[in-house]
């Protein structure tokens, strides 16, 4: 098994000439090296690379134009970061209003099993997630200025005020492990069946925890697949072997889950922001065609139509 070793930033400027990267300003190319990280800004190299199997890139690629793309990048997943925090706090605010409305306040009461899926093959999920939300309580009770407020003033933390510290991972679990007529409850909100908002939430989940760390975002793939929909449909999204080419595992997916759980102003402004974005790179981005970006985030040509379809 090779080794990796370091490698100076002299010497990491070297391996991307190597491979036929232009380096216009030297001094510039070693800045952005030491501060944005090597590793991370040659994720973004496959985009520009001849072919899957060729480490060369694209003739008369420049090193500022892969900076460019690890900014769209940033850019894009501040916006899709922004986007998610205000469904998670919808969901939150919506889930915690119909349990507490059905099972009380305290958290004695909301935390009971019994008020959850009873079957058998749910038991050991039901138990995980409640320890989970339990241990939240335990942890994060005193830390934060309005559960410490509960504890100390009614020895209790409402499931209003626990959801704030809660992930939107748990949260998606903790929706998972509802009665089916709980589930149906919350997921009427949105128009949309249980199932399919189980599924969002544990994908939002993933693009959240991503944009939380800096991943690379433009060219995700997420395991779970959202369902066929009316926007693939309308869309006119073209299928291989009876399956739709975009929007199933991939950004574009992401943004059909925001379509779906943003109110339509919000998603105007998020399409708007996006758009400015993909512009943007498309002027400081010449050896590689913009539409090839767009595919490679699963982006059908006509992607922003989505916008006037109800």
């Amino acid at each position: 098994m090779r080794k990796k070793t370091f490698k100076t930033l002299e010497q990491q400027i070297d391996i991307l000439e190597e491979k036929g990267l232009i380096i216009e300003d030297y001094n510039y190319a070693k800045y952005k090296l030491l501060r944005e990280n090597y590793f991370f800004l040659s994720g973004y190299r496959h985009i520009f690379m001849q072919s899957h199997h060729d480490s060369k890139f694209v003739e008369g690629t420049t090193f500022e134009e892969i900076y460019s793309m690890f900014l769209f990048d940033r850019k894009i997943r501040n916006i899709f970061f922004k986007n998610v925090l205000v469904i998670e706090n919808n969901v939150k605010s919506i889930m915690s209003y119909h349990l507490s409305k059905k099972y009380g306040h305290n958290d004695r009461d909301y935390l009971n099993p019994n008020n959850y899926d009873l079957d058998p093959m749910r038991i050991r999920q039901v138990k995980d997630v409640l320890t989970k939300m339990k241990r939240q309580i335990r942890v994060n009770g005193k830390k934060h200025s309005a559960t410490l407020h509960y504890i100390n003033n009614y020895g209790y933390i409402p499931l209003w005020i626990l959801v704030k510290v809660l992930s939107l991972g748990i949260i998606s679990e903790f929706f998972a492990i509802l009665k089916e007529e709980d589930k149906e409850v919350i997921s009427t909100e949105y128009d949309i069946t249980p199932e399919t908002l189980s599924i969002y939430l544990s994908i939002l989940a993933n693009y959240r925890n991503l944009c939380a760390h800096e991943d690379i975002l433009y060219n995700h793939k997420t395991q779970r697949a959202i369902p066929d929909n009316d926007f693939h449909k309308k869309l006119n999204i073209e299928t291989f072997e009876g399956e739709y080419v975009y929007g199933k595992n991939d950004l574009y997916a992401a943004v059909i889950i925001l379509k779906v759980l943003l109110s339509s102003q919000e998603f105007r402004e998020f399409v708007n922001e996006f758009s400015y974005e993909v512009q943007l790179l498309a002027g400081k981005v010449s050896t590689v065609p913009i539409n090839k970006i767009l595919i490679k985030m699963g982006f059908p040509e006509n992607w922003k139509d989505i916008i006037d379809i109800e």
